[in-house]
Formats: structure tokens, C-alpha cells, sequence
């Protein structure tokens, strides 16, 4: 179980990078794989495995994140492909230039902390960023921060949960209001069509396949639906089973 919570909590986090860090507006639909999340019926969890997971745990994390790694970037892509799937990548660690077109993401600044909040029936981070665009009229360097929101969704057929990120608001800190409508969507779309959607219970992760030697034989189940409610400072996740046995041959 312990490793299993792990391997949740990264994967929100990360994504297989940092890919928790991202802003944006409405995805492409090969962006949003299965449907989303939605809370529990009343009286259906009984029958369900539920996993917890705090805010402290997953703040915990991004602090070890940014103190003993070093702060994600992403490269803005002013020449992505607006129908292309090359265009998802994930958040890079890696050392900038000057004028480099990179979006960083802070521990903290514009008086906002980083970081992930669990409220009653919502998920939502407030960023913090810094980053350099080569535009026509220079190089523009911008300080910020966005909020966004996390929407969880299960895809049946892939056995998979998945996370989509949706910036809500991004404020600049002292932006010519003219730089500020050319950088502000960039932005947005950048981060958007490089990380969603993010993986957090990879395919198998939650199967069971387990032998029951006084039988001679195994059972056996798959995920038949995934459901979240949302509390102050903790998601519940419950995984509801579809059961089967057969003999060993």
C-alpha cells in the first residue's frame, strides 16, 4: 500500500516529470482520455477501497521538489502544432540562457506559495512563475502567478486514472497591458499542450491478480469505476471492484 501511495502522489505531482505544474484553457479532446470523476452516490462506498491523500503529503513533496532538485521549466512553444499529439512533453529541469523562452515555476513569489490545496469538493494550486519570451520587440521577462483547478478523470478501458489541469486566472506583476495579451495566452497554451493530461494511477496499478493457495486457485478483479470526494485537506479516492475466480490450471 505504501509503495502504491507513493506511486499515486508522484504521479500527480509529476506525471513522469513535473507535469503537476500547468495552467491553462479547455484541452483538445485527445487530451481528456475516460470521463470525469465524479463524487460518490450516497451509501456506495461500503463495498469500495478507499485510498487518502493529504495536502501536507502532496506539499510535502513539492517542497523536496524545488529545494533538492531544482525548479521545473517549460519551453514556450510558440511553434506547436495546434492539432499535433508530438506537442505533449513534459516539464524539463535544465539550466537557462539569458533570453530563453522558458517558463519556470517558483516555490514562491508574487506573494503566492506554490503549491496544492484541498478544499470541500475542489482541487486547486496557485502557482507562482518566472519566465523570458524573444518576442518581436524584444526580450520580455515576466513574473506572475496563475490558479488553477485539477480534474480528475478514469478512463475504464485503459484501467487509468488521469488528471487535467485548467488555469481559471493568470496575473502578471507590472505587464504593459499590450505584452500582457500577447504573453498571457502563450502562456496558457504552452503549458496546456505539453502536459495534459497527466497520468496518476498508471494501468495495472490497481488490478488484482492474486493466488489463493487454499483453493488452488486465483482471483482476480478490475477496476469497474473510480470515484473522489474532495474534503478539506484530503482527496478520497474509491475504487470500486469487479470481482471474478477461476481455477488453477
Amino acid at each position: 500500500m505504501a509503495k502504491l501511495l507513493i506511486g499515486l502522489v508522484l504521479g500527480l505531482i509529476m506525471g513522469g516529470a513535473i507535469t503537476f505544474f500547468t495552467f491553462v484553457g479547455v484541452p483538445r479532446a485527445s487530451q481528456n482520455p475516460g470521463a470525469p470523476i465524479l463524487p460518490p452516490d450516497a451509501g456506495s462506498t461500503a463495498a469500495s477501497a478507499r485510498i487518502v491523500l493529504g495536502q501536507d503529503l502532496f506539499n510535502q513533496v513539492l517542497t523536496t521538489i524545488f529545494k533538492e532538485i531544482r525548479e521545473p521549466a517549460f519551453q514556450m512553444g510558440e511553434n506547436i502544432a495546434p492539432n499535433s499529439s508530438a506537442t505533449i512533453e513534459h516539464a524539463s529541469f535544465q539550466d537557462a540562457g539569458p533570453c530563453d523562452g522558458i517558463i519556470r515555476i517558483l516555490e514562491e513569489g508574487s506573494g503566492v506559495r506554490s503549491g496544492l490545496k484541498l478544499e470541500e469538493g475542489r482541487i486547486s494550486a496557485p502557482l507562482a512563475f518566472a519566465g523570458t519570451y524573444n518576442s518581436p520587440f524584444g526580450c520580455l521577462r515576466f513574473t506572475g502567478w496563475t490558479q488553477a483547478s485539477l480534474e480528475l478523470r478514469f478512463d475504464k478501458e485503459k484501467q487509468a486514472v488521469y488528471g487535467r489541469v485548467n488555469v481559471e486566472t493568470v496575473n502578471l506583476d507590472g505587464v504593459n497591458p499590450i505584452f500582457g495579451g500577447l504573453i498571457t495566452p502563450l502562456v496558457q497554451s504552452t503549458i496546456n499542450n505539453r502536459v495534459n493530461p497527466i497520468q496518476i494511477i498508471n494501468p495495472g496499478q490497481l488490478a488484482v491478480d492474486m493466488p489463493i493457495a487454499s483453493t488452488g486457485g486465483k482471483l482476480q478483479a478490475v477496476v469497474e469505476d473510480v470515484r473522489a470526494e474532495v474534503k478539506e485537506n484530503a482527496i478520497n479516492l474509491y475504487v470500486v471492484y469487479n470481482f471474478s475466480g477461476s481455477p488453477t490450471l
